[in-house]
């Protein structure tokens, strides 16, 4: 694979020459060119950057040095350019084994306030442009970035890992974040290598990493969970509740929880039908502990659940599914969800509900919650509680 860099500033391209890409550019697996973008300018001050048409802060990067660059380095045809800018589609492993499979790429990394559009529509017309972002953040150039994608892509070309099947129990290559790894000595400061790695059992091990692959995901990246197919009809994606949810989700408890108020003959008692738009706000990002999950279907906000911390026990509260949806499984995803990332230090379940709520008792009784009538519970409702297993 050859890769072209255009820069101001080549000496950032320096590692290329160190660790594995080093070795793989010794060895012909890539063919690295860096740039001095400067070098296509014709002013005697190497000019790339002028004001903006249309006023504002900052410069912008010219049209003319990048494409007589574009020229001289032949783009036409059969090469693709990586422009990297924040304003870019989000850079993924599906992407880096899509990049992998190219035979050139050309980066083009901005500054400033980025390149003039002109640049970019132009090379469109003569190969394929992939604008990429690498983070919703920004950095001063794309250099940085440029180095992240060639690493993430030339990694996959064969012939650049020794252990080919290494590349294949990596986070993000089975839409699952990686296990926890270990190594030797068994234990150190106290702290053990779990039983099971040391068990020589490999069926067990295998059904352990996954299990792990699957937490840490949960917990730490819910977006890239995929719904069971318990789901019903159509993709139900569960992700991290916004402060800019807040409205959909004071409507949607309201439309639920007045479901309950008549199921349980009862308004006064039901404090999520008395919220405020601020007192949601506040239990979104106050200092409360609650961490909330939505699913959207279509743009439209149908599902919710919470939960939180409280010692050992992991709080789980406000299950809610619009009531157009119900009984089609978004609410056993919702529960099924909540449980999944409830932290490592938790070492049970528990919720309440209304003591006439049919459906709802229901529900839980078949996910493993047990009624606690001898734990302390508000007026009209009832607890439940579930070991974690």
């Amino acid at each position: 694979m050859r890769l072209d860099y255009l820069t101001i500033f080549p000496d950032y391209f320096a590692p290329l020459a160190l660790s594995l890409p080093g070795k793989a550019r010794d060895r012909g697996l890539i063919d690295v060119h860096v740039h001095d973008l400067r070098s296509w300018t014709t002013d005697r001050h190497h000019t790339v950057d002028d004001t903006p048409y249309g006023g504002g802060a900052g410069m912008v990067m010219k049209p003319e040095p990048w494409g007589a660059a574009f020229d001289e380095l032949e783009v036409d045809g059969g090469c693709t350019i990586v422009v990297t800018t924040p304003s870019g589609e989000p850079f993924s492993q599906a992407l880096a084994r899509d990049l992998a499979t190219r035979e050139r790429l050309v980066f083009a990394c901005g500054r400033y306030e980025g390149i003039d559009q002109r640049v970019l529509d132009h090379a469109a017309g003569r190969a394929e442009v992939r604008e990429v972002s690498i983070g919703d953040y920004v950095l001063n150039g794309g250099e940085v970035a440029a180095l992240a994608i060639t690493e993430a892509v030339v990694r996959l070309l064969p012939g650049f890992m020794g252990n080919a099947e290494s590349l294949t129990e990596e986070s993000h290559e089975d839409g699952l974040l990686e296990y926890p790894v270990y190594t030797k000595p068994a234990s150190w400061r106290d702290l053990d290598v779990p039983d099971v790695l040391l068990s020589g059992d490999h069926a067990r091990i295998a059904r352990w990493r996954h299990d792990q692959a699957e937490r840490r995901t949960t917990q730490r990246r819910p977006d890239l969970l995929r719904p069971s197919s318990a789901a019903g009809p159509g993709e139900w994606e569960v992700v991290p509740a916004t402060r800019g949810d807040a409205g959909e989700l004071l409507t949607l408890q309201r439309a639920c929880w007045l479901q309950e108020a008549v199921a349980n003959e009862s308004v006064t008692g039901i404090p999520a039908l008395h919220e405020s738009l601020d007192d949601v706000v506040a239990g979104l990002a106050g200092p409360d502990g609650w961490t909330t999950v939505v699913v959207r279907s279509h743009g439209r906000l149908v599902g919710a659940a919470r939960g939180r911390l409280d010692g050992d026990v992991w709080d789980i509260g406000r299950i809610m599914v619009a009531p157009d949806l119900q009984g089609r499984g978004l609410g056993r995803l919702l529960l099924e969800h909540v449980q999944a990332i409830a932290p490592p230090a938790a070492t049970s379940y528990a919720l309440f509900t209304g003591e006439r709520s049919v459906d709802n008792l229901r529900m839980y009784k078949k996910a493993g919650f047990r009624r606690r009538p001898d734990l302390p519970s508000p007026p009209l409702a009832v607890v439940l509680t579930k070991p974690r297993r």
